[in-house]
């Protein structure tokens, strides 16, 4: 009770975000007090750090790169590219706003698609003077959009990447096993988005009130540089996965490579468009206290029994077949993710299927459905991942606001048909993969 009572306090501080009361500092708060009241030990500390310290770098590079190529133009410019070759019609133009959600959040995690290209989207539909309801549709899906196609790579989702760490998944196996299980979600997800919103979408609209795409563009030197940056970077990851190199040194290294390029370190700065100390002062430092301090909080949970109790329900769930146990494990990953957060859910489903006595097959199974359910999971309720509640107060900069009520509403309707696919397709796809 102790435990729960401590999370629970942490969990609202942490959702509420008192002024000059940072997520990090909320979780490190609870995290202080669970080891003062003796829910967890301090032997439990490096235990925690060792499993989420490279996720959390890997996450605060990612970002930083996004916010140096945002600040150079290259989303806005490729969402003008977009929209020029939805060619008027706004049919076309919805499922490939989809679709630049989608390769955004595979590169540059889910948080960067949400966070970067809504404010962006939302500039091109007011240009386009797109209906209420119509802009609402396309806001909804640029939101869902980053979290349903979040599976492909390690670095698409900081979920992923813990789970990939914690359960020694090499980068080229991991890619293996999700990319074409995020295809089959990206088309659940323009599906169920198009029947819920279709009749919402004007048939056309004016190209000729679109800026060029080169206009975007504020640094042309980091433009140009971001492409083979990105594509080394790519390759980078798999190439050093055999090796074993932390997938934050490598990410880290790319984001060195493009502060250099923005700040002109060469020149002493001077000709540098992009402020690199501002990429560096908005980066998420504060994911790094939260990281050790919520999954501290979350590990004293386990100690106290929720691990247990966990392994025990997939157990039952691995007696009734793989099929069921991978089905079964994302759901009940997802549900937990939209109550407690998805951070601290991660890292409650890998402690307990890591405990439970299963199959191989079926534990490889349940690490992957465990992804999936708090990739996906969290679109259940605003609760479910910080992206989420991120995405909403940058609506409401923006004059859309969501009610809680409202986003249930959409999420309880959305979710659980693009889940299901999405499962099935794992439970269908990894044993076909472990026979070639």
């Amino acid at each position: 009770m102790l435990a729960l009572v401590i999370f629970a306090i942490t969990l609202v501080l942490v959702i509420w975000q008192p002024k000059g009361l940072g997520i990090g500092w909320s979780a490190l708060g609870g995290a202080l007090v669970a080891l003062l009241l003796g829910v967890v030990q301090w032997t439990d500390v490096e235990v925690v750090w060792d499993i989420v310290w490279d996720a959390t770098f890997t996450f605060v590079a990612l970002i930083i790169i996004s916010l140096i190529l945002d600040a150079a133009g290259f989303f806005a410019w490729a969402a003008l590219h977009v929209a020029r070759w939805g060619n008027g019609r706004g049919h076309l133009l919805f499922p490939m706003i989809v679709v630049l959600g989608a390769v955004i959040a595979a590169f540059f995690a889910n948080d960067g698609a949400a966070l970067l290209l809504t404010p962006i989207v939302i500039a091109i539909l007011l240009r386009l003077n797109f209906s209420p309801p119509a802009a609402f549709a396309f806001i909804i899906a640029t939101g869902f959009v980053a979290d349903t196609t979040s599976l492909p790579l390690v670095i698409s989702n900081l979920v992923n990447i813990v789970s990939a760490n914690y359960f020694d998944i090499g980068f080229d196996r991991y890619a293996a096993v999700m990319v074409p299980v995020n295809l089959v979600s990206l088309a659940a997800t323009l599906i169920v988005l198009w029947l819920v919103f279709g009749r919402q979408i004007p048939k056309q609209y004016s190209v000729t009130v679109l800026d060029p795409p080169h206009s975007a563009i504020k640094d042309l030197l980091v433009f140009r540089a971001a492409f083979p940056i990105l594509l080394v970077l790519l390759i980078a990851y798999f190439v050093t996965a055999p090796l074993g190199v932390p997938i934050s040194l490598v990410t880290g290294t790319a984001a060195l490579l493009l502060m250099a390029v923005a700040g002109r370190w060469w020149r002493q700065g001077n000709g540098a468009v992009v402020s690199v100390t501002n990429a560096l002062r908005h980066a998420p430092w504060q994911i790094v206290l939260f990281s050790i301090g919520m999954y501290l909080v979350v590990y004293g949970l386990g100690n106290a029994g929720l691990t247990n109790m966990g392994a025990t329900a997939l157990q039952w769930l691995a007696q009734q077949g793989d099929f069921v146990a991978t089905v079964g494990t994302g759901f009940l990953s997802a549900i937990v993710a939209s109550v407690m957060n998805n951070m601290p859910s991660t890292l409650v489903g890998a402690l307990a299927i890591d405990q439970a006595q299963v199959p191989a097959t079926t534990q490889e199974l349940m690490v992957y459905a465990n992804i999936i359910g708090n990739d996906l999971g969290p679109k259940f309720t605003p609760i479910g991942s910080l992206a989420t509640l991120l995405w909403l107060h940058v609506l409401a900069d923006k004059g859309y606001r969501i009610s809680w009520g409202q986003y249930m509403k959409i999420g309880l309707l959305i979710t659980p048909p693009v889940l299901l696919a999405t499962l099935v397709a794992l439970a269908w796809w990894l044993p076909v993969l472990s026979t070639l």
